[in-house]
């Protein structure tokens, strides 16, 4: 489903180039959950990015489901994620002026979904927030909003879910409720996941672990 091949990533600055990813192979098998953890600063982010094909590399190949997205153009690449992509960001990215419904629908109905709002009050049913659906996001909960981010991610029915720190910004028990429910609607629905994580515990249930350290791939488990 991901694979890297010699990739490394690196900027300009006025001291020189900077290095922020050495170059390293990767292999993501389709239904694979494999989760990116590091200290800060070690590149997983940048990792993550590339893979998801929301930038390119400075050196090397990168495929995603099935085409190599170093050959594509910033269209072509887009398109790409909006058919076989699914996102779950730590600070929720959803949008303050639409609803629960809304922010759910949205990507089945930029790309032209006629049952858009249907899928949408079917998910949200799924992650425990039908009643919630026509509240606005700044009403909701830390981990109401992060459901409500699930549901969006998963409302499209993608091959791949990138998910950074998806826990990373709840409370104990919100991240528990998340993590449960991140890896069920996973396992319901087939889908290749990639976390980034410094959650031990979220990291521990995914099916293998890598190791980023100062921009290398140093452990792989």
């Amino acid at each position: 489903m991901i694979r890297a091949q010699n990739v490394a990533k690196w900027v300009s600055s006025p001291q020189g180039r900077l290095d922020i990813l050495q170059p390293l192979d990767l292999a993501i098998a389709d239904g694979e959950h494999c989760a990116i953890v590091g200290p800060s600063g070690s590149g997983k982010t940048t990792l993550l990015a590339l893979l998801a094909g929301l930038d390119l590399p400075s050196a090397g190949r990168l495929w995603l489901a099935g085409e190599e997205l170093t050959a594509l153009d910033e269209d072509a690449r887009a398109a790409l994620r909006r058919q076989h992509v699914g996102f779950v960001f730590q600070n929720f990215q959803l949008l303050d002026t639409l609803t629960a419904l809304d922010n759910v629908a949205l990507p089945l109905e930029l790309r032209g979904d006629r049952d858009a709002r249907a899928r949408a009050r079917d998910m949200l049913a799924r992650v425990g927030l039908a009643e919630r659906a026509h509240h606005y996001s700044p009403t909701l909960s830390g981990g109401e909003q992060q459901r409500v981010a699930l549901a969006r991610a998963f409302v499209g029915r993608p091959q791949v879910l990138f998910a950074d720190e998806p826990t990373g910004s709840l409370d104990r028990a919100s991240a528990q409720a998340v993590q449960a429910l991140m890896f069920e609607l996973n396992r319901a629905a087939g889908t290749t996941l990639v976390i980034v994580t410094h959650d031990e515990a979220l990291a521990a249930h995914a099916d293998r672990r890598l190791q980023l350290t100062a921009g290398r791939l140093t452990d792989a488990a």
